[in-house]
């Protein structure tokens, strides 16, 4: 292997970090790497918060995919309400009311706690959340109430640069293909879990390269969790060009972050234009959460 980075992927990242960004009025924004993450300051989001500086969040969120705000106090209440200030409606997850910890479960919010008895953890793996939707989420928001003392990180990728530093005849290739996401890959082969009795799990196809609706930009939407096959290719060439994609998103960390989480974190992230990975590195510590998140009806991966 080269020691050289591949020409495309330094013009695709020069070109990210080329594009214009205007500064933030109401709220302070650190970037978190040049490519992916942001830390969000100086916005309580446990209260109302006015349309200005919503519409900077939403700026910050296009711009870094990811961000994060640090010490939110918020109750289920509040975390729906600024949710829904992202529009469409919010998801009802197909595993929400198995948690058994859940003294009040609520189809709306993905709750977890991740601890010594646990055998796996949620997102232990590249994906974007429920890509096997017909109508996937487009925008999640995760609020950790407890962490481990060390580790517990989650890995985030850039799916627009992940596309732009292929070369343009693999681009051209890619761009007539369609992909099955299949919801029993993620949560029967990877977790174990079983669909209620009378349900299965949801299967999708989508374009393998889409347009992110709001950005107008290309992005690679394929993830190893959910997606199982080319539907133009043979299983063989599906096989090697699905495993060729998962490991260009894999390998590349210039494409990536880790965002560390603290205690009481809000983590926002477009779940189109990125993958994510919640690293289990913290055994047997605990860490808790729950997510809400946003679909935008009749919004579908398209070209």
């Amino acid at each position: 292997m080269s020691f050289y980075r591949d020409f495309n992927d330094k013009t695709a990242i020069a070109a990210w970090n080329a594009a214009p960004r205007k500064p933030f009025e109401t709220i302070e924004v650190k970037r978190l790497s040049p490519t992916v993450g942001a830390e969000i300051s100086g916005v309580d989001l446990s209260g109302e918060i006015s349309e200005p500086q919503f519409e900077e969040i939403r700026r910050a969120l296009d711009e870094n995919l990811a961000v994060i705000f640090r010490d939110q106090n918020l109750d289920r209440a509040a975390h729906k309400r600024l949710a829904k200030k992202f529009g469409g409606a919010l998801h009802r997850h197909e595993l929400a009311a198995s948690r058994g910890f859940d003294a009040a479960p609520d189809a709306e919010v993905l709750a977890w706690r991740t601890g010594p008895e646990s055998r796996f953890t949620a997102g232990d793996g590249w994906h974007a959340d429920v890509s096997c939707d017909a109508e996937p989420i487009f925008v999640s928001l995760l609020h950790v109430t407890r962490t481990p003392p060390t580790g517990g990180d989650t890995a985030f990728a850039n799916a627009y640069l992940a596309y732009d530093s292929l070369s343009e005849p693999f681009k051209a290739f890619l761009e007539g293909l369609t992909a099955i996401h299949d919801g029993a890959e993620g949560w029967s082969a990877g977790y174990g879990a079983k669909p209620a009795d009378g349900k299965s799990y949801p299967i999708s196809e989508h374009p393998v390269v889409i347009t992110h609706p709001r950005t107008g930009r290309k992005l690679l939407y394929v993830n190893p969790s959910f997606t199982t096959k080319i539907l133009q290719l043979t299983k063989t060439e599906s096989d090697a060009v699905l495993g060729l994609l998962f490991r260009h998103i894999e390998s590349q960390i210039a494409f990536q972050t880790r965002i560390r989480w603290t205690p009481n974190a809000l983590l926002i992230w477009d779940n189109w234009a990125t993958q994510h990975h919640a690293v289990w590195d913290y055994y047997p510590e605990a860490r808790w959460g729950e997510r809400v998140s946003v679909v935008i009806p009749g919004q579908k991966p398209s070209r």
